[in-house]
């Protein structure tokens, strides 16, 4: 554990950039967590609209209900932190794309649902962005069963997660545990930007 004060953590996160990948339960709220302790810049990247039901895990609100979340957060982020640069980009992000849009990030962020996209991004990067460090969430569905909870490092990608309970219908992503795989995701984070300065 590294021992810094609040005004030097966000003196040493003034000009570091993350990306985030997709701005649904797990982007959303890491971007804010990130937001909250003054990270310098984020890119974020989503094309989907929020709607009703995200309201149970995603850092959204009911007035913003039909509104692109990449702009509804930006606006979230701002009312939080307004000295933040918040770049967004409205598309589906694939292998061409991914190193364009994060390639000056320190660190990706992966915030999808899809087991799909989740391992498109991670061949992604190692394929084309070797070095990047990539945070990943997987296995957040359902409640209960912090004990299960926890980060595995395999060179420089990073999981949380409990790595087994995918979404279904009987199994929904909720905000208790949705929100505490994002927050280790931007806990992750804030150790590979602050110990690497060390």
């Amino acid at each position: 554990m590294i021992n810094l004060d609040f005004e030097e953590i966000r003196t040493r996160l003034a000009d570091k950039s993350v990306g985030i990948a997709g701005a649904g339960g797990l982007g959303s709220n890491c971007a804010v967590a990130l937001a909250r302790v003054g990270i310098g810049r984020l890119v974020i990247a989503d094309f989907d609209v929020v709607s009703e039901g995200n309201l149970n895990r995603q850092y959204y609100f009911k007035d913003q209900v039909g509104r692109k979340k990449i702009d509804a957060l930006r606006e979230n982020i701002a009312k939080i932190n307004p000295e933040i640069d918040v770049e967004i980009h409205d598309l589906r992000l694939d292998p061409d794309n991914i190193p364009h849009i994060f390639g000056n990030c320190q660190i990706i962020v992966e915030a999808f649902d899809l087991a799909g996209m989740k391992k498109m991004i991670a061949e992604t990067v190692i394929e084309k962005m070797p070095g990047k460090y990539l945070v990943m969430g997987m296995g957040l569905a359902g409640f209960g069963n912090n004990e299960a909870i926890n980060t595995v490092k395999i060179d420089n990608i990073y999981v949380c997660g409990d790595l087994e309970n995918e979404t279904s219908e009987q199994l929904p992503p909720l905000a208790p545990r949705v929100g505490i795989v994002a927050n280790m995701q931007a806990n992750q984070v804030l150790e590979l930007l602050l110990s690497k300065q060390e």
